[in-house]
């Protein structure tokens, strides 16, 4: 599980629209839809602040929360989100009930060690990463905070798999058809290719074996 689950109070709204949305928020809520689960959608109100903070303090979409609605406590996992495009504060939030047997995508991060254990790497090279974030189909209460790509032995020129991630148990790419790339080491046009490092040290070679 990715962050340590939390709590929020919220308020059942009775009646749903953007003019009922927009009253929410003139009394400093967020207007929010909890759905799924086999159950009819229930609109809420949430409060302002509580909501910001998550939102904004990371892993808001990868950690469950419970949801207290007028004394009523429901599980959910954040599955989407509206922000003002100006101002950057939240304008309505979607969330998933969770039941036992609930399943979800969800982008999972990627996070790199053994950097200095990479001979490409320490040679100049570059770490290329093509996804930052991966895409898995996984039980709700076992969303991974992040998946590790092990840097140790990448070269110059290698790229490395999803294959090569140890994954948790029942956490499973979405993309299931090819072993897609998550990174690459390339050369540095600062570095010094191999070739001409060779051939300058064989160059220098020459003049000392002929002054013996």
């Amino acid at each position: 599980m990715s962050h340590d689950t939390y709590e929020l109070k919220a308020e059942a709204r009775e009646q749903v629209g953007k003019g009922s949305a927009r009253a929410v928020r003139r009394n400093g809520k967020v207007p929010a839809v909890i759905y799924g689960d086999k159950q009819p959608p229930l609109a809420i109100a949430l409060t302002y602040k509580d909501i910001y903070y998550k939102i904004h303090g990371g892993g808001f979409l990868t950690t469950i929360a419970t949801i207290d609605v007028d004394g009523k406590k429901i599980q959910v996992l954040p599955k989407d989100f509206q922000l003002d495009p100006v101002k950057d504060f939240p304008v309505h939030v979607d969330f998933l009930r969770i039941g036992k047997d609930t399943e979800v995508n969800v982008d999972v991060p990627v996070h790199f060690i053994n950097e200095d254990k990479s001979p490409g790497l320490k040679r100049g090279g570059v770490l290329n990463i093509v996804r930052h974030e991966v895409e898995f189909h996984c039980p709700a209460n076992a969303i991974p905070e992040f998946i590790t790509v092990d840097l140790t032995g990448a070269d110059i020129g290698d790229s490395i798999h999803i294959s090569a991630v140890k994954l948790p148990a029942g956490v499973k790419p979405v993309i299931s058809d090819r072993d897609f790339t998550i990174a690459t080491v390339a050369g540095s046009s600062a570095m010094k290719p191999e070739t001409e490092e060779t051939a300058e040290a064989t160059t220098e070679a020459a003049p000392a074996a002929e002054e013996k």
